[in-house]
């Protein structure tokens, strides 16, 4: 599942450094990376980032991460299991 909603407000997000302190920020593409990159504002996101996040990629596919996710922390996945459901 790939990200649909691709506008110029995903593809120019400038990711702050701690959320990605395993790559460099620069290099994570918004299209290419989607899973990842939900996945990790997921779990460690501010409310901005994970207001982009609903913004930028279809809800099928965040609940699709979710599900699928092996990197969220159980209470994590339980909470957006929920809050992708209300979507």
């Amino acid at each position: 599942m790939e990200a649909k909603k691709s506008s110029k407000k995903n593809r120019h997000i400038r990711f702050r450094p701690s959320l990605f302190w395993d790559v460099d920020p620069q290099t994570v593409n918004p299209n290419k990376h989607a899973r990842y990159i939900i996945a990790r504002i997921l779990e460690f996101g501010r409310d901005n980032e994970v207001r982009w996040l609903w913004n930028a990629y279809p809800t099928a596919l965040i609940r699709d991460v979710v599900k699928k996710s092996r990197v969220l922390r159980p209470r994590t996945k339980v909470l957006w299991e929920v809050l992708t459901r209300a979507r």
